[in-house]
């Protein structure tokens, strides 16, 4: 199956990145959102990302003009029937996804594969809502999308062979990424095991043994981390590691993976990270870190 253009519902962080790659590796990219302010949003952050990318010589402005190009803004899901593969991205609301999955499979040819973004939800649920559930797959990309070459698929209880397979073939052929198959459960395997490692960094730091700097520098330095767990926790979103770290506690039922309540106080006082511009450390309006 031969993919041009791609949906991409939801342009937060993750649709951003998502859709600037797509674009950048040549396809088309219909980007929706449920406000014009939203799509407005997105399209500058993307905007600013490639800016950055010129400033280090990594892309000239024709090849900004051309990627822009190829990213078409709407708030309209019937924009989607034009797509040969839909990708949600939206926040981690079980009800949300399902009902945008409700929608899209009402408007998308029964060919069309309809992936989603979740790290922890999960597929089987979210297919559930459609009449074709072996079209349904988890594309789970990871931040920074267009510096990490992982990407997780994950099958749900009644996802094809077929789509598994056409998913793989676009994964590892059309945008150059590793897919690595994984089997449908909560937080898969990179969520799992990288709010694990930033749970108990928080529970280092509430114990008093070392500052959040520090801690950051003994992982970053001492074991090759490109960050450390806070200044991986604030770009990921405080509120998305404690989304993600709620929901594995209620399916997994284990202490390991309940939420730190310093990690509880920050998302109530509102300090989420990049986005907010402040978290464990402070973030300029482009997301560098001060």
């Amino acid at each position: 199956m031969h993919i041009k253009t791609v949906g991409v519902v939801g342009v937060g962080t993750m649709g951003q990145g998502i859709a600037e790659m797509l674009a950048s590796r040549g396809m088309d990219v219909i980007i929706i959102e449920r406000s014009e302010e939203r799509l407005t949003y997105g399209k500058e952050m993307i905007k600013v990302s490639l800016d950055k990318q010129i400033e280090k010589w990594a892309l000239t402005q024709s090849e900004k003009k051309l990627i822009m190009n190829r990213i078409q803004a709407t708030t309209s899901n019937e924009r989607l029937a034009e797509c040969e593969l839909v990708i949600e991205t939206i926040t981690e609301d079980l009800d949300q996804k399902k009902a945008i999955f409700e929608s899209i499979d009402q408007i998308c040819s029964p060919d069309v594969i309809l992936a989603s973004n979740t790290s922890t939800l999960s597929l089987t649920e979210l297919a559930s809502v459609t009449k074709y559930p072996d079209r349904v797959i988890g594309l789970h990309f990871i931040y920074p999308v267009s510096k990490i070459d992982l990407v997780e698929i994950v099958r749900g209880l009644k996802t094809s062979d077929e789509t598994f397979a056409k998913t793989k073939h676009f994964v590892e052929e059309v945008i150059n990424k590793k897919g690595i198959m994984v089997f449908e459960s909560p937080g898969f395997v990179t969520t799992r095991l990288i709010c694990l490692f930033i749970n108990e960094a928080l529970h280092v730091l509430e114990e008093g043994v070392a500052s959040a700097e520090d801690i950051d520098s003994a992982m970053r330095i001492g074991y090759s981390f490109q960050h450390g767990p806070f200044e991986m926790a604030d770009r990921f979103g405080l509120d998305s590691v404690l989304a993600a770290l709620d929901r594995m506690f209620r399916e997994y039922g284990e202490l390991k993976y309940r939420p730190s309540i310093v990690l509880k106080k920050m998302v109530r006082a509102g300090h989420l990270g990049a986005k907010s511009g402040v978290g464990f450390f402070k973030y300029d309006k482009d997301g560098d870190r001060i």
